[in-house]
């Protein structure tokens, strides 16, 4: 038999597919979130949102934030509001501390979202991709505090400025309020017993409501938020600090960034008219 008309000649061709992200990213996972986060934002939280501008539209950039909340919501609220506000709708590739990725479901969940363990060869790997790096350099001591310790910020790890000046990425000072109240630490149950295994936790955040009133105590409260990102911060462009970054510089230069971050927190404190 001869070969078939070419008019009827067919060539079988294959749907090219994304390819898959090497921290676990799942825009599929992200896409069916979306509308719980933006819940939260708009309605829950009525997240008030301002300096959206000094986010980069494309780029590397590093977000460095007070950390608060007993229960880190605050990632989520800050991806939020980039995602929704920013004109490009930017993915944050938040970093979470290693205790979580053992902890039952979330950190695969954390993975599909966008985040990742924190590390600084994986904060270097999504930075030199291009991507927008979340960063809470307070770390758990941070949404450790207690309520009597309420927006003042502990020492900040000093890892995202050697981030920034070796590869030339802004720091974006980003400040949060309201994330304090939704889970108002009072004590810290650390006594778990055969829960700390199953859990996978150094501890677990006792509020006035939670464990009294059992899981629904867990409920955050609806307090007002406000996020504020501050002009980018640009250390790498001293030529001088650049080339030879000293350990003491390092430590001042993340000082100085907690300072300021610490300074927009106390201006949007001052401005708030209530906690709700």
């Amino acid at each position: 038999m001869g070969a078939a008309p070419a008019a009827v000649r067919t060539t079988r061709r294959t749907k090219k597919q994304p390819a898959r992200d090497a921290f676990g990213y799942d825009p599929e996972v992200h896409a069916r979130v979306r509308p719980l986060a933006e819940f939260l934002y708009r309605r829950y939280w009525r997240v008030q949102s301002d300096g959206i501008e000094n986010v980069p539209g494309h780029g590397a950039a590093l977000i460095v934030s007070n950390h608060s909340g007993g229960i880190p919501l605050d990632a989520t609220m800050i991806a939020t509001a980039i995602d929704m506000e920013h004109p490009q709708h930017r993915l944050v590739r938040f970093l979470y501390d290693r205790f979580v990725a053992a902890m039952p479901f979330v950190g695969e969940f954390y993975n599909k979202m966008g985040s990742t363990v924190a590390s600084f060869q994986n904060a270097r790997r999504l930075l030199e991709a291009g991507e927008i790096v979340g960063i809470f350099p307070e770390g758990v001591e941070g949404v450790a505090k207690g309520i009597w310790e309420s927006y003042h910020l502990q020492r900040f790890h000093h890892g995202f400025v050697r981030l920034s000046l070796q590869l030339g990425v802004p720091i974006i000072p980003t400040a949060v309020v309201g994330a304090e109240e939704i889970y108002p630490v009072i004590g810290k149950w650390k006594n778990l017993g055969p829960l700390k295994e199953l859990l996978n936790v150094p501890y677990v955040p006792v509020t006035p409501l939670f464990p009294l009133l059992g899981p629904l105590g867990m409920i955050p409260l609806p307090t007002k938020w406000h996020i504020r990102f501050g002009a980018p911060i640009r250390f790498y462009e001293n030529r001088r600090i650049a080339r030879t970054p000293q350990p003491r510089m390092v430590h001042t230069l993340a000082e100085r960034v907690r300072q300021q971050v610490q300074g927009m927190v106390h201006e949007l404190l001052a401005e708030r008219e209530s906690v709700f």
